[in-house]
């Protein structure tokens, strides 16, 4: 064992209250930290979940149509009134080698071609506003989990099948294997059998959405194979308005994040962030002065050890490294203690509630990263509040503290 080590593990055992009131307080500090940071990270989670988990990151569409002042014939000056033009379901021209760029995008990992436009749907003598989505399921798959939105039936598009929401079905009083007629604009429509029944969490959305094939809409809509969006998935949510902009650079296409409308969500997952950081900050404060303070009362305590250290030859470097290696054990044993804590504390507050789903009221988020950042954080916080107690140690005068130890 190195003669370092040595020393700095006798030095603990010898000050055994003080050690283990140093380890309490690290392991309590960490597991706060692990308990705040895994319940506000689920908390955030679930949130994103259940209001985002409908919708992509980033929507790609082609640019609204702008109203235009013609020339008169005659050169006169007229007044004129300028009107909005009706909007109708607009096609991403080559929006194939859009798709294929956007691919191509490192912080992109999923790319979904949709058509998306207003239907009604009506059945006997009930009529419904519905917003019509097609989609190929593989690729919208890996934006959207709506398979796992599922309660009846299968997620089947193929040939006039779609998939209805809960209120949509409730409504019209089928069930899978009913059949409803979608009426689009210009007279377009036909009669589409239910192959599935999905629950959003929402009623808006389980009234008026309604799945169908992606060729099937581009008929619907008069489309001739074109798309009306690209709807993509990014690494990192909170990184969609940065991505929006890069696209809209590259492609001259609206791109419109979920951060742009989703403002009051976005302003309270910011805030829930910012007290778990400052929370956290205050923690590894106290944890900080708490090392420094038991190995500075050290340093003092074993003043004339430390002296008959460095006049038996010892270098300055041993001296420091000493303490270093305090601080560096300290923070792991603690982290250590830490994190059965905040798990424990993590676990038992998830299983006190839960809702009529089962699921938990209070979800967590344990993951390696969290704990592997905890240990992280222990060690650092260990050996730099062991910086000061090692420098007072090493500007000690040997003949010095002999003298008046």
């Amino acid at each position: 064992m190195p003669f370092e080590v040595f020393v700095a593990l006798r030095y603990l055992r010898d000050q055994g209250a003080q050690t283990a009131l140093i380890l309490a307080g690290i392991g309590v500090g960490v597991g706060v930290i692990i308990f705040l940071s895994a319940l506000i990270t689920g908390l955030q989670q679930s949130i994103i979940d259940r209001t985002l988990g409908s919708q992509a990151h980033v929507i790609v569409r082609a640019p609204e149509e702008a109203p235009r002042l013609l020339p008169s014939a005659d050169g006169a000056l007229r007044s004129v009134t300028m009107e909005r033009p009706p909007q109708r379901v607009r096609v991403i021209d080559g929006w194939r080698e859009i798709e294929a760029g956007l691919r191509r995008m490192p912080e992109v990992i999923g790319v979904a071609p949709t058509v998306t436009g207003p239907a009604i749907a009506v059945r006997g003598q009930g009529s419904i506003a519905i917003s019509v989505r097609g989609i190929e399921l593989e690729s919208y798959q890996s934006i959207v989990d709506v398979e796992g939105r599922l309660v009846e039936g299968r997620f089947d598009l193929t040939g006039a099948r779609a998939v209805v929401g809960m209120e949509l079905a409730r409504k019209f009083g089928i069930g899978v294997g009913g059949r409803v007629r979608i009426q689009a604009a210009g007279e377009r429509g036909g009669v589409y059998t239910v192959s599935g029944i999905f629950d959003y969490n929402s009623n808006t959305l389980n009234e008026s959405l309604v799945f169908v094939s992606l060729r099937g809409a581009q008929t619907l809509f008069d489309l001739n194979g074109g798309v009306s969006a690209l709807e993509l998935k990014g690494q990192d949510i909170f990184a969609a308005e940065g991505t929006a902009s890069r696209i809209e650079d590259r492609t001259g296409l609206e791109a419109a994040s979920w951060m742009t409308s989703n403002g009051d969500l976005l302003v309270g997952l910011r805030s829930q962030s910012m007290s778990s950081v400052m929370i956290q900050v205050f923690v590894i404060l106290a944890v900080a002065l708490g090392i420094a303070s038991v190995l500075a009362v050290s340093v003092v305590q074993k003043a004339r050890e430390i002296g008959i250290l460095r006049a038996t030859g010892t270098q300055a470097g041993s001296v420091t490294r000493i303490f270093l290696i305090q601080g560096a054990v300290l923070g792991v044993l603690g982290s250590l203690i830490g994190i059965a804590i905040g798990t424990f504390l993590a676990l038992f507050f998830a299983s006190m509630a839960r809702n009529p789903d089962g699921s938990a009221t209070f979800p967590v988020a344990l993951t390696p990263l969290l704990y592997g950042r905890s240990v992280a954080v222990a060690m650092s916080v260990g050996l730099l509040a062991a910086v000061l107690p090692a420098r007072d140690a090493n500007r000690m005068d040997p003949a010095t503290v002999i003298r008046n130890g």
